[in-house]
C-alpha cells in the first residue's frame, strides 16, 4: 500500500506558519447532513448500463451503490418517465394514457431494486421531467388539472411499492420548470390520504424563488419539506434560510467527468455547505451510460458506454465522493466550525454524536475545478499549513485515519482515494501540510476501502476489463494480481510514443494446453481497431511453447520466431516475461533466461505498451513494468 509523505507537525519551524482552525462541538450543532446522490434522467442517462452483460453490469453498481465501496451513494433520484425527450433520450411513462398502468417499463425501477440490494439504506426521489399529454388534458400544463397529475405522480409512488417493494422518500414537481401552490398543496393531501405521510415534498427542482413564496403563504410552507434548486453555484439566498427548511443542491456537477469535473464536484460537495448551507449534493448524472456523441456526453460520475464489449471507466469523480459517503451517513451532523481556508480551499466537519467525527478538506484551484455552470467567479488558492485544533468530545483523541486525493495536473499522475499513515494529534491539535487541488479526509471511522476489484492505474482497458483480485494461491508477493476476466480479447496501454523500451510483467495461464497470453511493444492501434493492431507480439503458451509476431492476430508472419519451453507446461504458476525493444531489433526473456533475440522491427517504430490473452479464456497479471528511454 502506497503511503504519502504527509506532513504532521506541532508546531511552526524555520520561521513558517500555520492557519488554526478549531473543531469544536461544544458551541452547537449544525444542519442534518441528508446524503450524497446521483441522477439517472433527465434525461435516459443510463440507458446503456442495463444491457451490460454480468459480471460487469454488477461491478459497476457497486462502484456506484454498495456500502462503504467506492462511491457508496446515499440518494439516488430517478426520472419518472413522461414519453417525452429529456436531454439524451426519451423515458416512457408508467401511463401512456389514464386507462392503463405499467409499472415494469424502462429500467429505472431496476436500478432502484439495485441500488436498494446494496445500500437497502439508501433515499430514493422520483421526479418528473415531463408528462403524458393525457395528463395535462392537451393543455401542455399539468397543472390546470391538479388533481389529475397528483393522481398520477402517486400513482408511480405506489407502482414502486406493490411491484418492485421500493419505498420512495421523496417526490419532486417538475424538473425546472414553474411551480404551482396549488398544485403542490393538492400533492401533499393526496400523499397523505392515501398514507403516504413519510413521502416529502421536494420543491422546486430550479431556483431559490420558491423560498420567498414559502415565507408568505403557510400552507405552501407546510407542503413543502425540502427546498432544492439546481446550480446554485455553492449560494444560498437569506429567504431559503429564513424557511428553516432542509436546503439541497438537487442537481449539481453536469461537467464532463475529467479531472478538472473531479475537481469541480470535490470543491462543490463542502462549499455547497460551507458557503450555501446546504445538506445535500445530488450529481447529474449517476452515470453517463448513453452515446458520447449525444449532449452533454461524459457527464456522469463514472463512465460506462461499451455494454456490447463489458469496458466500463471509473473517473476520478468517484473517489471524491467517496471522501465523504464512505465516512459518513445521512443522519450525522455538520458542525457550526467549518469554513473556508486561509489560503484557499475549505474544510467541513461532521459527527454522528455517538463519538465518531469526519473532516473532509479540499483545495481546489479555480482554473483545475470549473463546472460546466454557473461561471465560477476567481479565486486564488495556495499552498498551506493548517492546523487543526480539537475540542470538546474530540478533545481526547490520539490519532485519526487518513485518505488522500492529488489531482496531479503536471504530472497527469494522480493519486486517488489512498490510505495513509494515521495522524498523531498531540495535546488535541494536528497540523497538516496541504498542497493545491488535493483532498483529505481525516477521520475516526474506519470504514474506508479502495476495493481490490477495481481498474488499474495508467491502464486503459479495450473490448474487456482487467481486474485487480486476490489470488489466493500466493500469500507473498503476487497475493493481489491484475486479473482479465472478459470474453474477447482485450489490450491495456500506456504511453503511444514509446520506442526504445523494456516490458516486463509476471503472467498466469489458467486454460490448460489451448490457454495463452502476450506482453508487446509498439502497438499502434486501439478502441474500434484493436483488431488491427501491430506491434511485437510476444506470446506464452500453456502448452509450453512461445511465438513472437508482428500483430496481435497471431498471423503475421513479419518477425515470427517459434521455440519450445522444454515442454513445460505454464498454467496455474506465475513466470515473469520481459520484452526488450532497442532500435529495430527486440529480444524475450522468460523467469530471466533468453529465450529470443534479434527479432528484426522495422514498423511500428513507436507506440503503447500493451498486455492481453490468447482468446475467451482467465488470464492473471501482475507487477507490469514499463522502462523507456
Amino acid at each position: 500500500m502506497r503511503t504519502h509523505s504527509l506532513l504532521f507537525i506541532i508546531s511552526c519551524i524555520l520561521g513558517c506558519s500555520a492557519e488554526f482552525y478549531v473543531i469544536d462541538d461544544r458551541v452547537g450543532l449544525g444542519r442534518e447532513f441528508d446524503g450524497i446522490g446521483g441522477l439517472s434522467g433527465g434525461g435516459a442517462t443510463s440507458r446503456l448500463l442495463v444491457n451490460y452483460e454480468e459480471p460487469y453490469r454488477s461491478q459497476i453498481l457497486d462502484f456506484l451503490f454498495k456500502v462503504f465501496t467506492c462511491a457508496s451513494l446515499h440518494i439516488l433520484k430517478v426520472e419518472i418517465g413522461g414519453d417525452a425527450q429529456t436531454t439524451d433520450g426519451t423515458e416512457p411513462s408508467h401511463m401512456h394514457s389514464k386507462d392503463e398502468a405499467n409499472f415494469f417499463r424502462g429500467y429505472e425501477w431496476w436500478l432502484m431494486r439495485e441500488a436498494k440490494k446494496r445500500n437497502p439504506n439508501i433515499k430514493l426521489i422520483g421526479l418528473p421531467w415531463a408528462f403524458p399529454r393525457w395528463v395535462g388534458e392537451g393543455t401542455q400544463w399539468p397543472y390546470f388539472f391538479p388533481n389529475v397529475t397528483a393522481d398520477y405522480v402517486v400513482t408511480w409512488i405506489y407502482g414502486a411499492k406493490q411491484h418492485h417493494n421500493l419505498d420512495i422518500d421523496y417526490i419532486g414537481i417538475w424538473n425546472e420548470n414553474k411551480y404551482d401552490p396549488v398544485y403542490i398543496k393538492v400533492l401533499r393531501d393526496t400523499l397523505d390520504s392515501v398514507g403516504y405521510t413519510n413521502v416529502g415534498i421536494i420543491a422546486a427542482d430550479g431556483d431559490w424563488s420558491i423560498a420567498a413564496a414559502m415565507l408568505e403563504n403557510p400552507y405552501l410552507n407546510d407542503a413543502v419539506e425540502v427546498i432544492g434548486v439546481h446550480y446554485p453555484g455553492t449560494k444560498t439566498v437569506e429567504e431559503a434560510l429564513l424557511t428553516e427548511k432542509k436546503l439541497w443542491s438537487s442537481e449539481d456537477y453536469s461537467t464532463f467527468n475529467d479531472d478538472i469535473g473531479a475537481g469541480c464536484w470535490a470543491r462543490i460537495l463542502n462549499q455547497n455547505n460551507v458557503n450555501g448551507r446546504m445538506t445535500s449534493t445530488i450529481s447529474w448524472n449517476l452515470i453517463a451510460s448513453y452515446y458520447e456523441n449525444l449532449s452533454f456526453g461524459g457527464d456522469g460520475l463514472m463512465t460506462a458506454k461499451e455494454p456490447w464489449s463489458g469496458h466500463y471507466l471509473v473517473e476520478s469523480p468517484i473517489w471524491m465522493t467517496a471522501h465523504t459517503t464512505q465516512f459518513t451517513q445521512p443522519g450525522w451532523f455538520y458542525l457550526q466550525t467549518v469554513g473556508n481556508l486561509a489560503h484557499g480551499g475549505s474544510y467541513v466537519a461532521l459527527i454522528d454524536r455517538q463519538g465518531n467525527l469526519t473532516i473532509v478538506i479540499e483545495t481546489m484551484t479555480h482554473n483545475h475545478s470549473q463546472c460546466i455552470r454557473p461561471p465560477l467567479p476567481h479565486f486564488d488558492v495556495s499552498p498551506q499549513k493548517a492546523t487543526f485544533q480539537l475540542k470538546g468530545s474530540f478533545a481526547h483523541l490520539t490519532d485519526l485515519q487518513v485518505w488522500y486525493s492529488k489531482l496531479d495536473f503536471e504530472t497527469k499522475k494522480d493519486a486517488l482515494f489512498q490510505r495513509s499513515s494515521p495522524v498523531k494529534v498531540y495535546n488535541g491539535s494536528f497540523t497538516l501540510r496541504l498542497d493545491v487541488d488535493e483532498v483529505y479526509t481525516i477521520t475516526t471511522e474506519t470504514t474506508g476501502n479502495n476495493p481490490p476489484f477495481s481498474e488499474a492505474p495508467y491502464f486503459a482497458d479495450q473490448t474487456g476489463v482487467f481486474e485487480y483480485f486476490r489470488n489466493s494461491t500466493d500469500n507473498g508477493s503476487h497475493a493481489f494480481t491484475l486479473w482479465q476476466v472478459v470474453t474477447e480479447r482485450p489490450v491495456t496501454w500506456g504511453d503511444y510514443s514509446w520506442a526504445d523500451l523494456d516490458v516486463s510483467c509476471a503472467v498466469l495461464i489458467e486454460t490448460p494446453i489451448t490457454g495463452g497470453v502476450f506482453l508487446a511493444a509498439r502497438v499502434d492501434q486501439g478502441g474500434e481497431s484493436v483488431r488491427e493492431a501491430k506491434g511485437v507480439f510476444y506470446w506464452i503458451y500453456a502448452n509450453g511453447t512461445y511465438k513472437v509476431t508482428n500483430d496481435i492476430g497471431n498471423i503475421c508472419i513479419c518477425c515470427t520466431l517459434n521455440g519450445s519451453l522444454l515442454s513445460i507446461h505454464y498454467v496455474f504458476v506465475l513466470k515473469c516475461a520481459s520484452l526488450g525493444l532497442q532500435g529495430y531489433f527486440a529480444m524475450g526473456l522468460l523467469n530471466g533466461y533468453p529465450l529470443w533475440k534479434n527479432a528484426v522491427v522495422l514498423e511500428p517504430k513507436n507506440s503503447w505498451a500493451a498486455l492481453g490473452t490468447l482468446s475467451f479464456e482467465y488470464a492473471q497479471f501482475d507487477h507490469f513494468e514499463v522502462n523507456a528511454e
